[in-house]
């Protein structure tokens, strides 16, 4: 279970009808636009990448307030992100949903500028040292779901930028940058 910890929340947190999907369109527009924001933020600020619509997330419910989302609210907040490009649902039921603060474009920008700040240019390093290596440490790549690293490496790969090779296991894949 993932915890707000210091995140900072909004106003309208602590405002009981935003709990509820809202019957009239311009309302429930502007809802969501506040909810995909806010998911969003949190994700990025807490580093979470998975969202389980059945899973107790901490923004889906408030004590204070004895308010939760409805299994209809949650999915329509996700699936508003989804329509941007920003999440993906990762099966057909709308159960999981991958959360992108990041778009892969964007995932790939940030691992060539990683690699230029620290002078990898034609280095070797596995998939996990980019995750959790030492270089790694403090920067937005640590701790990666490796579902958006791959993806971001491959699309790096397809423009030429590195080579992916196989090691005897998962955790020894390799990545040859060539930036």
């Amino acid at each position: 279970m993932h915890k707000l910890g210091d995140f900072k929340l909004p106003q309208f947190f602590n405002y009981p009808p935003y709990f509820t999907l809202q019957p009239v369109r311009d309302t429930r527009e502007k809802q969501i636009q506040l909810w995909k924001e806010l998911i969003l933020d949190y994700c990025k600020s807490q580093k979470v990448f998975l969202i389980g619509v059945e899973e107790d997330f901490p923004l889906f419910s408030n004590s204070a307030i004895d308010r939760t989302l409805s299994h209809e609210a949650r999915e329509t907040f996700l699936s508003a992100i989804v329509g941007e490009g920003r999440a993906e649902w990762l099966d057909k039921g709308h159960r999981k949903c991958l959360i992108l603060w990041h778009r892969i474009q964007d995932w790939a920008d940030i691992i060539l500028k990683f690699v230029r700040e620290n002078g990898l240019e034609d280095s070797v390093m596995t998939v996990e040292e980019i995750r959790s290596g030492t270089e790694s440490l403090g920067t937005e790549l640590e701790g990666i779901d490796r579902t958006i690293l791959m993806r971001a490496l491959k699309l790096l790969e397809n423009k030429g930028k590195l080579a992916l090779f196989k090691g005897t296991s998962a955790d020894d894949e390799g990545v040859k940058f060539s930036v």
